[in-house]
C-alpha cells in the first residue's frame, strides 16, 4: 500500500508540474504574439512591406480586405503590400486586441478592432480573426480575416440642443403634481418623456411623448400618447432659447385639438412651460399661464 501511495504521489506531482509548465509556456507564447502584433503595427505605420511580409508564414494567404484579391507566400504578399501601402501614404494603423485564444500548442486565434487613421484623422474600423502559427519558436500570420463595423445612423447631432432635458422634472401646487422623466432612446435618436398628472395623490392621466428629428422636413417633431385615449403631433421650431411647438391632436372622443406650447430654456436645472392657441373643435380656450418647471433632487 505504501508503494501504491507513493506512486499515486509521483504521477500527480508529474501531471501539475506539466500543468504548470503548460501555463508557463502558454503565457510566454500570449506575450510572444502581442510583441508580434505590436511589431507588425509599427512596421504598417513605417509603412515598410517587407517588415509586414516578414511576419507572415512562409505559405500564407492574404486577402486584401479592399479589393478581395488573393495572394499566397510572403513575397506576393509583400508586392501586395507595397502596392497598398503607396495608396495610404499618410494612414495609420491601430489595433485594439480583444482576445488571444490557443487551439493548440501552435495555433492561435486573435480577435480584435483595426483602425486605419487617415490624415484627416477619420478612423476606418474593422473587426478581424487573425491566425497564427508557430514556426521554428517564432509565431507568424497564417490568415486574416476582416468585416467592416457597422455604422449606426444617429440624429444626435440634431437633438443634443435639447439633451439638457434628460433627467427628472416636477411641476407642482398645492392642487397638482406633474413628474417627467426624459431618456435618451438607443443610438440617441430619439428623446422619450414619460409623464403623470396626480391630483391629490391621486393619478389623473399619464402618457408618453417621442421627440425625435425628422430628416424629410429637416425638423424637430414629437408624438404624445395620453391613457386617456388622446393623442398629439407636435412640431418644434427654436427661437433665441424658447422652443414652440405647434400641436394638433385628436381627443378621446373623436374631437379636435390644437396649441403652442412654448418651452423657454433657463438654466439646466429649470425651464417655463406655458400654452397658448388652444382650440378645441374650433373654439377658443383661455391661455395656460407660464409655469416653472424644476430638475427633481437625484433619488437616494
Amino acid at each position: 500500500m505504501k508503494y501504491l501511495v507513493g506512486a499515486l504521489l509521483v504521477c500527480a506531482t508529474m501531471i501539475c508540474g506539466e500543468r504548470t509548465t503548460s501555463a508557463a509556456d502558454q503565457a510566454a507564447d500570449r506575450a510572444a504574439i502581442e510583441k508580434a502584433i505590436e511589431s507588425y503595427t509599427a512596421a504598417f505605420n513605417a509603412h515598410d512591406a517587407q517588415a509586414l511580409a516578414a511576419r507572415w508564414s512562409p505559405d500564407a494567404v492574404y486577402i486584401n480586405p479592399l479589393t478581395g484579391s488573393q495572394v499566397e507566400g510572403r513575397e506576393a504578399i509583400e508586392k501586395e503590400f507595397e502596392a497598398i501601402l503607396s495608396e495610404l501614404k499618410e494612414t495609420k494603423l491601430a489595433v485594439e486586441v480583444q482576445s488571444i485564444q490557443f487551439i493548440s500548442p501552435g495555433v492561435a486565434v486573435e480577435n480584435g478592432v483595426a483602425k486605419l487613421i487617415t490624415a484627416d484623422g477619420q478612423p476606418q474600423e474593422s473587426t478581424y480573426t487573425a491566425i497564427h502559427v508557430k514556426r521554428d519558436g517564432q509565431w507568424l500570420l497564417d490568415r486574416v480575416t476582416e468585416e467592416d463595423v457597422p455604422v449606426v445612423s444617429s440624429h444626435y447631432e440634431q437633438l443634443k440642443q435639447l439633451e439638457w432635458m434628460i433627467g427628472h422634472w416636477v411641476d407642482a401646487d398645492d392642487q397638482a403634481r406633474i413628474e417627467t422623466t426624459c431618456e435618451w432612446t438607443r443610438n440617441k435618436n430619439f428623446i422619450t418623456r414619460s409623464f403623470t398628472v396626480s391630483i391629490q395623490n391621486r393619478i389623473d392621466l399619464a402618457g408618453m411623448q417621442v421627440i425625435g428629428w425628422d430628416p424629410a422636413a429637416k425638423q424637430i417633431r414629437s408624438w404624445v400618447f395620453d391613457s386617456d385615449g388622446g393623442f398629439a403631433e407636435g412640431r418644434w421650431t427654436k427661437k433665441e432659447n424658447h422652443w414652440y411647438v405647434t400641436v394638433t391632436g385628436t381627443l378621446p372622443d373623436g374631437g379636435s385639438a390644437s396649441s403652442v406650447n412654448i418651452i423657454s430654456y433657463v438654466d439646466d436645472n429649470q425651464f417655463k412651460w406655458q400654452s397658448v392657441s388652444r382650440t378645441v373643435d374650433g373654439g377658443l380656450l383661455p391661455n395656460i399661464d407660464e409655469v416653472v418647471v424644476v430638475r427633481a433632487p437625484d433619488a437616494e
